[in-house]
């Protein structure tokens, strides 16, 4: 839950930072040809890929979180849920 907190008070800062990461050049100028395409700078490329990239992980954390929530209560599928459920797919 902290986790979730943290990335919603960092995807909500105005602030902009600079990193510096290593990427290899088939990467680098793929991205930069997918830049040119779309008369994007890089920065602007990157910026995207990783809030897409945030918002997967914070959905399958959510997701986890869930199930993990799930299984503590015991919230199973009964096996004549199972079946019932593997019956309809076969039908199909």
């Amino acid at each position: 839950m902290y986790y979730n907190a943290l990335l919603n008070n960092t995807m909500s800062a105005i602030a902009k930072e600079t990193i510096t990461f290593r990427l290899d050049r088939t990467k680098r100028e793929a991205l930069d040809a997918i830049a040119k395409e779309l008369d994007r700078d890089r920065s602007y490329l990157l910026n995207e890929a990783i809030e897409n990239y945030i918002e997967i992980y914070k959905w399958q954390i959510a997701e986890i979180n869930l199930a993990i929530a799930e299984a503590d209560a015991e919230d199973f599928a009964s096996d004549e849920d199972v079946d019932t459920m593997f019956g309809r797919l076969n039908e199909s």
